[in-house]
């Protein structure tokens, strides 16, 4: 008998999955990577921590966030697999090119090229993955997924930062950008374009033509449990890439860590904690789901994040580095555990035919505001601090934004309770 498009997709799903959670992988190594070379890019070309935040967050996320609502509507009339390969080689051919900038404006051009390669990743990838997996597989399918975050920053962190104390920053840009040519002509060539709606029980209307831009941001605005998990993993987000794009220079700066140490001893078991967070937080959001409903994925965040909160905070409130890094790691126990069930329960909040719109949007706010304004204003305060703190004033910085935590953690707890109603009608 000959198998069906639709048998063919299901049977290869895992290892769709796992070339589109490398992209992911090759996505934040390349986006991370200048966390670890801050320090020294700083003293090469003359910059102030306002301008190392635009390039860490607001100059790249202007341009990744904005751009994926266009690849997104094209994603939902064409081809998903193949948009994630083309992206994937111009971003990697960018990152590439930021080894050659010799000033400010140069490796701000290179960054934004970065950034419009990679605004045609993830909305596409998430779709298909929605697509592949049926509602209670779907928080540790995105789950899985999103280790690319979590190892590609972490072993972004520790390759380059090895490669750079040995033969200097740009070389660094060069290795980990590169090899991302060749993963886009193996993406494109392996991984499975699935039917939209394929693993979903409700009818998928695939018949009838895509919903327009407006009627996407018209039914993602009127989902009020949509608005507040879009709201909660923005917060998150704009305090998570706070503390990976200055993490590094502080644990220099404040702790006394040298580059190389940061490479060698907090990123990888930072990637390692995290991955198994993300994993484990995945399994236990779809446990909840199967007993409870989709809703409680949402209440199990809310409790993960409330026991990472302490730890998170202390991180910035002791100076021995030993007690610091502690307090790291067991705030990073928890800290993953929220990427998957929060895509996987947007996805499943979106209409069929809106599945690569919805994640395009809700994109745009986490980078625009998470993104784009994290990395910025720790790096806006800092300056601002320096007068009266000094060499400390990253730490206080840092530890402003941090705070914001709680209000993420009421909007996860708001988004589990409408969605309980939801299901209980």
């Amino acid at each position: 008998m000959t198998e069906t498009a639709d048998e063919r997709a299901l049977r290869r799903r895992g290892l769709t999955l796992a070339l589109l959670t490398l992209t992911y992988f090759f996505s934040f190594m390349d986006r991370q990577i200048l966390a670890i070379l801050l320090e020294a890019i700083k003293a090469d070309l003359k910059l102030s921590d306002t301008q190392l935040g635009l390039l860490s967050g607001l100059v790249f996320a202007i341009f990744y966030a904005t751009l994926g609502i266009p690849i997104a509507r094209l994603a939902d009339r064409s081809s998903r697999r193949n948009i994630v390969a083309v992206s994937l080689a111009v971003w990697s051919v960018m990152t590439a090119a930021c080894g050659l900038a010799q000033n400010f404006t140069q490796l701000m051009l290179a960054r934004i090229g970065v950034g419009v390669g990679e605004a045609g990743s993830g909305p596409p990838s998430h779709a298909i993955i929605a697509d592949l997996y049926p509602p209670e597989k779907r928080a540790s399918a995105m789950a899985i997924y999103s280790l690319g975050v979590l190892l590609g920053g972490g072993l972004g962190l520790m390759i380059g930062g090895n490669v750079a104390a040995t033969y200097g920053w740009r070389a660094a840009m060069f290795v980990v950008g590169l090899p991302g040519v060749a993963l886009a002509i193996i993406v494109r060539l392996l991984v499975v374009e699935p039917r939209r709606g394929l693993s979903d029980a409700r009818p998928t209307g695939t018949d009838t033509p895509a919903p327009s831009l407006r009627q996407g941001i018209t039914s993602i605005w009127a989902s009020a449990p949509a608005f507040h998990l879009i709201a909660a993993i923005t917060i998150t987000s704009l305090v998570g890439y706070a503390v990976t794009g200055w993490g590094p220079s502080y644990m220099q700066r404040s702790l006394g860590l040298s580059m190389r140490d940061v490479a060698n001893y907090v990123a990888l078991p930072a990637a390692v904690i995290g991955s198994a967070s993300a994993l484990i937080g995945g399994a236990l959001a779809d446990r909840a789901a199967k007993r409870h409903g989709v809703w409680a994925q949402s209440w199990v965040v809310t409790i993960m994040k409330l026991v990472a909160l302490p730890f998170a905070i202390g991180f910035y409130f002791v100076d021995d580095w030993r007690a610091a890094l502690a307090c790291y790691f067991v705030a990073a126990i928890f800290a993953g555990a929220y990427l998957g069930p929060t895509f996987a329960m947007i996805q499943h909040l979106a209409p069929v035919r809106l599945r690569a719109t919805w994640a395009a949007l809700s994109l745009l706010t986490i980078n625009l505001i998470g993104l784009g304004l994290g990395p910025f204003l720790v790096g806006q305060l800092s300056d601002w601090l320096k007068p009266t703190m000094g060499a400390e004033s990253l730490r206080y910085a840092m530890l402003t934004v941090a705070l914001l935590t709680p209000w993420a953690i009421v909007h996860y707890w708001r988004a589990g309770v409408l969605m309980r109603r939801s299901e209980m009608d």
